[in-house]
């Protein structure tokens, strides 16, 4: 996709990975539309990188279906959705409430999949999209404390395999990014509860994961929207880990082209 000129939705903008990709976006020629809870910091980060603020509690569910609606009344049409606000609470399941394992879902599950229900009719209208969806490499392997996490991203990656299959032949695109440890409040938050901690460590001097800083994983996820590629892994070292786990979709992918994947 052409990035000078379009407008890229990004969720979870106000700090971390959110804030790079609008950056990077904007560096690109794009114009963000910025969307995060925080009101001040976006509107600060939306002024300087020439793009709109639009606050919203993901978590909300009247503002959440509402929300593609909106940004569109006040911004104008959105080409590029990228789901990436998401959420960490590292605990042992058992003493999990049930209020914070649905907070873990709808964060990081039922909010992109309903933003991309609202958000694809639009695109397909105007012939024109591209839906980013991060993920994460805890959907192929759960570290302790982090199941609900994990399994939430597992659905996410699933949801965005099937949602490309479904969009075949269509002039709507999809990413996929499954991105290990990135050095932001998230995984702060994940390394509190030390068994996730312990786990992260011997990955590390097993060398394989590695720290990303964001500014590299924004240029990545960017560049892969401007060349239509469908799967982003980060670390690269993590790729052979993630094929495997991508492996029986793709080859049922496979089993079944030629198949009409949308009523008429």
């Amino acid at each position: 996709m052409e990035l000078a000129g379009a407008r890229v939705l990004i969720t979870g903008a106000s700090r971390g990975i959110g804030e790079a990709m609008a950056r990077e976006a904007a560096r690109r020629g794009a114009i963000p539309a910025l969307v995060a809870r925080s009101t001040g910091v976006l509107s600060r980060i939306a002024a300087e990188v020439g793009g709109t603020a639009h606050p919203a509690d993901l978590a909300d569910s009247a503002a959440l279906h509402s929300l593609i609606e909106r940004v569109e009344a006040e911004a104008g049409p959105i080409d590029v959705l990228v789901n990436n606000a998401g959420g960490v609470d590292a605990r042992w399941i058992a003493g999990s409430s049930a209020e914070a394992v649905s907070a873990m879902y709808r964060l990081n599950l039922l909010a992109p999949v309903e933003l991309c229900r609202q958000a694809l009719p639009r695109m397909l209208h105007r012939g024109r999209g591209h839906v980013v969806n991060v993920s994460s490499l805890g959907a192929s392997a759960a570290l302790p404390g982090l199941v609900a996490y994990s399994s939430a991203k597992a659905g996410l990656s699933h949801f965005t395999a099937g949602l490309r299959t479904d969009l075949r032949g269509l002039p709507v695109e999809t990413t996929l990014v499954e991105l290990g440890p990135v050095p932001t409040d998230a995984l702060d938050a994940a390394k509190q509860y030390r068994p996730a901690a312990a786990s992260y460590q011997r990955l590390y001097r097993l060398h394989l994961l590695v720290d990303v800083p964001r500014e590299r994983v924004a240029r990545r996820v960017i560049r892969a929207v401007a060349l239509g590629k469908r799967h982003v892994t980060i670390p690269r070292r993590a790729c052979v880990t993630a094929a495997f786990s991508h492996a029986p979709g793709k080859l049922v992918e496979l089993l079944l082209k030629g198949v009409e994947h949308q009523q008429r």
